[in-house]
């Protein structure tokens, strides 16, 4: 049985229907280091992280700390939008993250099925710097929920899951907070 920590990447410097890809934000450098030293005992431990500058950013704190390179894994990412302006973004997902998995369009429910494959496949305990709505993926699969905002897992919080065989199982939510993302 593995044991995975899912990390919420630190605050980003943009929203998202402000900025495609932002980094980290002061306040955000600051919460991955102290998430990344909060949880620097259990390690080094693998360490996976989303594409996305935030997520990158927030595993460069552990990779200090363990002195390990992440491992970018596509299917940890964030919640796939449709290609169109910024500001039609953040009302497309305002809309999505209201409903649940059984609602939403094939391509959705097929990335959602992706990051559980990627969860499931984990043997060892994980480190995973990821995103809000894939963090609500793992807490629906380990809980069998169908919503897609289970909680709102607070910036630069952490997750815990475990995975053997097939199923998922609920360790522990992270800390909550207001999200952005919303």
């Amino acid at each position: 049985m593995a044991r995975i920590y899912l990390v919420r990447h630190g605050r980003a410097a943009a929203g998202w229907d402000a900025d495609a890809d932002p980094g980290l934000d002061e306040t955000g450098r600051r919460e991955a280091q102290a998430i990344a030293a909060s949880l620097a005992s259990l390690g080094p431990l693998r360490l996976l992280t989303s594409p996305l500058r935030r997520a990158r950013e927030t595993a460069a704190a552990f990779e200090r700390i363990w002195q390990l390179e992440a491992e970018i894994e596509p299917r940890l990412s964030e919640i796939p939008s449709p290609r169109m302006d910024l500001a039609a973004r953040g009302d497309w997902l305002r809309k999505v993250m209201a409903g649940t998995w059984p609602a939403q369009p094939a391509e959705l429910r097929a990335w959602r099925g992706r990051l559980g494959d990627a969860l499931r496949e984990m043997t060892e305990d994980t480190v995973v710097a990821t995103h809000f709505v894939a963090i609500n993926v793992a807490v629906g699969l380990a809980t069998g929920r169908p919503e897609l905002t289970l909680f709102h897992p607070a910036n630069g919080s952490c997750t815990v899951i475990e995975t053997g065989g097939e199923g998922l199982r609920l360790v522990r939510l992270g800390q909550e907070a207001e999200s952005r993302v919303l």
